[in-house]
């Protein structure tokens, strides 16, 4: 699953999402292996980056993600199963912190473009 997990955030750094954190969820969660958080500038770039993100998914794996959030697009859940995707603006992404809860030594930021 982790090539599922790296082409994902491969694919965020390609639509230009910022701040892109990769989470190795082994031995903390048996809710997916891999979490992956990211901001988009403004709701609309992060409907964008969901959107072909769950086209990704589909292409990857054969099957739809579950996609939350996309009405107001200011937090974009995409769960395949075995990654979950966090997607935020960026202000609503430092009022929730999820990186202070899941981060750890296992986890990396993605290179700047």
């Amino acid at each position: 699953m982790r090539n599922v997990a790296e082409s994902l955030a491969q694919a965020l750094e390609d639509d230009k999402a910022e701040d892109i954190l990769f989470i190795d969820l082994d031995g903390k969660s048996s809710l997916a292996d891999f979490m992956i958080i990211a901001s988009g500038r403004s709701g609309r770039h992060v409907a964008a980056l969901a959107d072909h993100l769950a086209q990704d998914v589909k292409k990857l794996t054969g099957r739809p993600a579950s996609v939350e959030g996309m009405p107001n697009a200011d937090w974009v859940l995409i769960d395949t199963g075995d990654v979950i995707v966090h997607l935020f603006r960026p202000e609503v992404r430092e009022f929730y912190n999820l990186e202070k809860i899941w981060a750890s030594d296992n986890a990396h930021r993605a290179p700047a473009n």
